[in-house]
Parts: structure tokens; C-alpha cells; sequence
């Protein structure tokens, strides 16, 4: 196979092993097996887009708008976007948005880039999306070093890369005229990482009541296909007291840091389930004033994850309990009532899944193979948290290149023939959305929400 062609149609032997990979969660924990029968519709609409001479020319511009595409990988990488604070990202993202032809797109109220490709009418509206924001803290050195053939800079691949896949993805749709038969919602979004609690993508479910379906690009191997999002709960806890010398006083009042201290050790004795992958971490604490007294006040960081909410809920309440019970022990080991804990939930990431056998999963499954790809089901706590939890089918994918380092100083991604995986995810969404005169749209409309 040349580095441009595209196989037209695969064996079914060769497509089965093709898919035969099993799923495995990011962290550990399996999700579903890979599915190795596809529904016919699925392989038909892809062997028409494979097939057709303007898909081939639109693959082959894929490939050769990547070095310009990197251009925008680098620009948008050297604007810091840190959690809250996307805003000057945002309006760069915006302006290559319209300069690439969605002259109408707009920051909405909570931050989000949206821009809207329509179909030619009747079809499915499908948002594909990356994220604004990084992990990293205003002031953080954001300037792209290459060496040893990779571009190194903090929140190049995660999610910047994704961005600039977007922005290939609308030039060369536009350039080569093509007419998709859906609606294709074009999304930077906000509130992905850290504390952003999934504002962004909370706030585009909130207002757009007519989506059926979403495809984030996330840094991830070739082949892999998110699936799964492991929901989380997390909570700021201060524990208050009175406080005194650690000489005179003792005897007298409780330590808010002995409290805490009785917290984490029972909390670090909970028994969570392997499957569904359940755990927690006490993340960070802090408190008191100096070395020689007795701490009036502490606080902690909790975070509690599953891939199942039932799980994530008995595991909260568990660690609920064992605050409470430290506090008690705390303030029974004085004999007095003057220890306290307040509970602040800081986090709330739903969860959710995407069925295997859904046709979103199985276009994924389909535009793989067809690349010479295995596929492999994942799950992690990702954008498409969001519509999974409303029942809406929701996959990331991978934009292309290799990448590592994530949420560290020295993230990196390679980009060489980073174009491939580029091609392979605008080849999974145009099976979903269908093209004018070459394929019908897979994704399903679903009726309107109502808010």
C-alpha cells in the first residue's frame, strides 16, 4: 500500500484480525471486547467513501496540509491556556476558524469556540471537538523546542494537537468543496482539565439540545477508540478546631491535623472493587500554623473515581463515613465535641459508556481497519464524559502522531506522518455524517432534548 492509498475493501478474514484486539481500560480494567462483525451498513458506507475519487483527493490534501497544520500546532501551543483562564487561546482558535471559513463561528458564554459546517440538510449534527485548556499554571514556558525529530512544549499533544487537527480537517473539507450530508459542529472547548469539572462541554449539552452524536480528538495510539467514561467525585476537606500551645493546651483540645491524620488513615483502608475499576487518593493536605501548636485547622483533597457510578457512590459514602468517624475518635480522645469537618464537593464528572456495538464505535472499528489498524476499546475520564451520561454517542480518537510526557514540562509529540492519523479520524467522521452523492450518514438523529 502506498503512503496515500487507501485499501477499498478488506477481506473478511483479514478484517476480523484486523479487530480481534480485546479492550482494555487505560488504567487497567477491560471494558468491552472489540467488535469483529460489523453491521452491513457500516462496511458499505465505508467502502463508498473509500472508493470515491473526491474522498481520495480529500485524503491526499489531508496529507498535504500537514506541514501548514503544524504551523498551527505550534502558534496555538505558545498561548498559555491554563484551567480558567483559556480565554486569549480562544480567541486565537476562533480567528483560524473563520479564516478557514466558519465565518459565524463564536465564544459562547462559558468560553467554548463553536462554529457550525452545515450539512445538506436532513442529516445527524455531529460535534467534533478538542480541548482549550492544559494542565499547566499561567507563567509556565510554553515555547516549542524541537529536537531528536520532536516538538517538545508543556500541552503540545494534550490537547493542542487536537485543535490543529480540527483546523486541517475544515480547511481541506472546504477547499475541496466537500459537502457533508449532516451538520458538522466544530468545538474548542473549555473546563477539561483539573478543576474545569467539564464546564465547557456541560455548558454545549446545556444549550445545544440537538446533537446526536460527538467525536473527540485526544492524544491516543493508533487503533485506540474511547469508549468508557470513568466518572469522579472529588471534595475539599477542612477539618476546623480551636486550636492552642502544644505544651499548655494539650490534653485540652483536639489537632485538626490528628483528625485529619485519623481521616486518611481509615480512608486508606477502603476495599474498592478491581472490576468495575474503582479507587482514591487523598491528594493533597495541608494546615496548621507552626511547629508547636495544636493545629486549629486542616484540609485535604479527595479524588474518587469508578467506570461504574454505582461503585463510585458506595465508595463516597465509605469515605464520608470514615471523615465523620475520625472526627469523632479525634474528639473522643479528649473528651470533647470542639473537632469539626465540612465537605465541599469541588468535582463532578459523570460517567458513562458508549455501546460497542453502537454504530459510532463500529464506523471507528471500520475506518481502523480499513487504515490497517487493530482497535482497541478504552475508557478514561475524558470531554465525552458528558454525553455519555446523557445517552448520547460519544467516542475520542486519536489525532495523529506520537506522543508522551502528558501533564509534565517535558510533553512531546513526534508529528512524522502525523497526517495518517488525521486521515483516519476525518475518515471515521464523514462515515458518520455521510457525503453528497457518495454515502448516507450513519449516526442516527435523535430526537431534540428538552432542557
Amino acid at each position: 500500500m502506498s503512503s496515500r492509498s487507501i485499501p477499498l475493501r478488506i477481506a473478511p478474514i483479514l478484517f476480523a484480525a484486523l479487530c480481534a484486539a480485546g479492550a482494555v481500560h487505560a488504567q487497567g480494567s477491560a471494558v468491552a471486547p472489540t467488535p469483529t462483525q460489523l453491521k452491513p451498513a457500516v462496511d458499505q458506507a465505508y467502502t463508498q467513501l473509500l472508493a470515491a475519487p473526491n474522498i481520495k483527493q480529500l485524503l491526499d490534501a489531508v496529507q498535504a496540509d500537514h506541514d501548514r497544520s503544524i504551523d498551527d500546532l505550534k502558534l496555538l501551543t505558545e498561548i498559555e491556556a491554563p484551567p480558567f483562564k483559556e480565554q486569549k487561546r480562544a480567541e486565537a482558535f476562533l480567528a483560524r476558524l473563520k479564516a478557514l471559513g466558519l465565518t459565524d463561528a463564536r465564544i459562547d458564554s462559558e468560553g467554548n469556540v463553536i462554529g457550525l459546517r452545515k450539512g445538506s440538510g436532513n442529516g445527524p449534527k455531529l460535534m467534533i471537538s478538542a480541548h482549550l485548556d492544559t494542565v499547566f499554571p499561567a507563567g509556565t514556558d510554553v515555547k516549542v523546542k524541537e529536537r531528536d525529530g520532536k516538538l517538545y512544549a508543556p500541552g503540545i499533544s494534550d490537547d493542542t494537537r487536537g485543535l490543529a487537527v480540527l483546523l486541517s480537517w475544515l480547511k481541506v473539507l472546504n477547499d475541496n468543496k466537500i459537502q457533508t450530508v449532516g451538520d458538522l459542529l466544530f468545538v474548542g472547548n473549555v473546563g477539561e482539565e483539573e478543576l474545569g469539572n467539564l464546564r465547557g462541554m456541560k455548558a454545549i449539552f446545556r444549550d445545544h439540545l440537538d446533537i446526536d452524536g460527538m467525536v473527540g480528538v485526544e492524544p491516543a495510539p493508533e487503533g485506540n477508540v474511547l469508549v468508557l467514561g470513568t466518572a469522579s467525585h472529588r471534595y475539599e476537606v477542612t477539618f476546623k478546631g480551636p486550636g492552642g500551645h502544644s505544651y499548655a493546651a494539650f490534653g485540652q483540645v483536639p489537632s485538626a491535623i490528628h483528625g485529619m491524620g485519623r481521616a486518611i488513615a481509615r480512608i486508606a483502608d477502603i476495599k474498592t472493587p478491581s472490576f468495575p475499576k474503582t479507587t482514591f487518593t487523598v491528594g493533597t493536605v495541608g494546615g496548621g500554623t507552626s511547629v508547636n501548636t495544636i493545629a486549629p485547622d486542616a484540609r485535604m483533597a479527595v479524588d474518587i473515581r469508578s467506570d461504574d457510578m454505582g461503585a463510585l457512590l458506595d465508595t463516597e459514602k465509605k469515605v464520608l463515613a470514615a471523615i465523620d468517624e475520625a472526627v469523632a475518635e479525634e474528639n473522643k480522645r479528649w473528651n470533647v465535641t470542639t473537632l469539626s469537618a465540612s465537605t465541599r464537593l469541588i468535582g463532578d464528572r459523570p460517567g458513562g459508556r458508549t455501546p460497542a456495538d453502537s454504530v459510532i464505535v463500529e464506523a471507528a472499528v471500520r475506518s481502523n481497519a480499513a487504515f490497517g489498524h487493530k482497535t482497541l476499546l478504552s475508557g478514561a475520564s475524558t470531554d465525552a464524559n458528558v454525553p455519555m451520561s446523557l445517552g448520547i454517542p460519544a467516542i475520542i480518537v486519536g489525532g495523529g502522531g506520537k506522543t508522551g510526557g502528558f501533564h509534565a514540562l517535558s510533553e512531546w509529540i513526534d508529528v512524522t506522518e502525523g497526517w495518517r492519523g488525521a486521515q483516519n479520524g476525518l475518515v471515521t467522521v464523514l462515515g458518520l455524517v455521510g457525503v453528497q452523492g457518495v454515502s448516507e450518514p450513519l449516526l442516527a438523529k435523535r430526537p431534540p432534548r428538552v432542557k
